[in-house]
């Protein structure tokens, strides 16, 4: 179904934040013991890979799911499960499609095994067992974790006791995901783990075990070193997710280029690594307002407010700052469509191994709504246009996902802000439920006067 409202305007509860609330189900299994006062963690609007990820918890025994609806997820967190299967007969948890989920329990069952006997092995669906697992397993195995990958994917097998021990080490690339993969099992490795990336990166992480008790301290810019001493325990304390920036990204690129808007997004998180996108659009010329909220969890939130902007300029993102916005780049791109001039992505070649080659993907979507775009190896050059579409006069195309939340929800915002003369329907919007289960319904819920639903 595809939406052209004349106008946007109201109020967006956008998802929990995955990469925090994936954090702190994973962090239920590494108090050390089990608790006898067990917090809560309250997570509102999660998605399919949250959801995953606290099943995935929830098998493992180290904590219960309370409330699991659409709306709200409340799961008691216990500590240290009893038990972790057996060398041949390893317990198996499914992370659906949460790359983040599997990469981080890679990390933290090779702490929790390191001096117990025991096999886990990580499954997921088809997408997920496609992506890289390599880049994770590789470091662990340093460390001293026995880790078995299938050809460099899923499913992958933690094997203990496998004793570990601290690391100095350098990643090739900044990525959050397998800094925080050490991180959780340098909990269990005596000394002092450091960990140096090439670029800046999210710091999820480092947030969130210092909300914890844990001794973790992030330095140097852009390089980024993180050290932290071993072995340690996480004190789990309670607290709410704030909404993820990544889903806001959607609504504030919407917003920016619609000829008429007024979206408010209260309480979403406003971590300075997850603002790149808001800083972008700013420079673009996007009208967006920010209002912090008074918050006690390890992450800064606040509303933000987001108006029509009548010319956006052209942009050029490269280097550190594509690093930054690696999650946004599909999205933002119909920002760049939307401006007067040529803007390019570049060094983004880290998109072809997301859920799907993103790259591909958006230029394929992008060409099919006839907006001027050139692929390239490691990103696109987009000749955007200030022009907007009241009305669909081109009959609707519909735009290959390959299941990619991201490319799903990027095509309803394409024929939701009137950038392109024909509708774009995703082949399969229902994907967007991995990360943003109601959006669809909040986008109808904001839209003023539509044209009749095409399928």
């Amino acid at each position: 179904m595809s939406l052209r409202p004349a106008r946007l305007a109201g109020t967006i509860t956008v998802p929990a934040n995955k990469s925090v609330a994936q954090r702190a189900l994973i962090a239920s299994a590494l108090a050390g013991e089990r608790l006898a006062d067990p917090p809560q963690l309250r997570i509102e609007n999660p998605g399919a890979d949250i959801v995953s990820t606290a099943h995935a918890m929830a098998d493992l025994g180290a904590l219960s799911i309370d409330v699991l609806t659409d709306d709200l997820l409340v799961a008691t967190c216990y500590g240290a499960p009893e038990t972790l299967g057996a060398p041949d007969s390893p317990l198996v948890l499914d992370c659906g499609n949460s790359g983040t989920g599997m990469r981080l329990l890679m990390g933290a069952l090779a702490g929790l095994l390191a001096d117990r006997e025991g096999a886990v092995t990580l499954t997921g669906d088809s997408s997920l067992s496609s992506r890289p697992m390599e880049r994770v397993a590789a470091p662990l195995r340093e460390m001293g974790a026995r880790i078995e990958t299938s050809k460099g994917t899923a499913p992958v097998t933690i094997t203990g006791p496998a004793p570990l021990h601290s690391i100095d080490i350098e990643l090739p690339v900044p990525s959050a995901q397998v800094l925080a993969a050490l991180c959780f099992a340098a909990l269990a490795a005596p000394g002092t783990t450091r960990i140096t990336l090439p670029g800046p990166s999210r710091d999820h992480t480092e947030r969130f075990f210092a909300f914890c008790g844990v001794d973790i301290r992030r330095e140097g810019a852009p390089q980024t070193r993180t050290t932290i001493t071993g072995p340690a325990r996480l004190a789990l304390r309670e607290f709410s997710v704030p909404g993820d920036e990544s889903s806001a990204a959607f609504w504030l690129v919407a917003a920016t280029i619609h000829p008429d808007a007024d979206l408010t997004l209260p309480s979403v998180g406003l971590n300075p690594t997850r603002t790149a996108l808001i800083a972008t659009l700013r420079h673009m010329g996007a009208d967006i307002t920010v209002t912090p909220d008074d918050t006690t969890g390890p992450e800064p939130s606040g509303t933000i407010e987001v108006r029509s902007a009548p010319l956006l300029s052209p942009i050029t993102i490269a280097g550190a700052e594509t690093a930054d916005l690696i999650d946004e780049l599909p999205i933002l791109a119909l920002a760049m469509a939307g401006a007067g001039g040529t803007s390019e992505l570049r060094d983004a070649a880290e998109m072809r191994v997301k859920e799907s080659d993103r790259i591909a993907l958006t230029c394929a979507m992008l060409t099919a709504a006839g907006i001027d775009v050139t692929e390239t190896p490691d990103g696109w050059r987009i000749t955007g246009s200030p022009r907007r579409y009241p009305s669909a006069d081109a009959p609707p195309v519909t735009i290959r996902t390959d299941g990619d939340h991201r490319i799903a929800m990027a095509a309803a915002i394409l024929t939701a802000s009137q950038l392109a003369p024909r509708a774009i329907i995703a082949d399969d919007p229902h994907c967007a439920a991995v990360s943003y289960p109601g959006f669809a319904a909040d986008l109808a819920a904001v839209t003023e006067r539509r044209d009749a639903p095409q399928q």
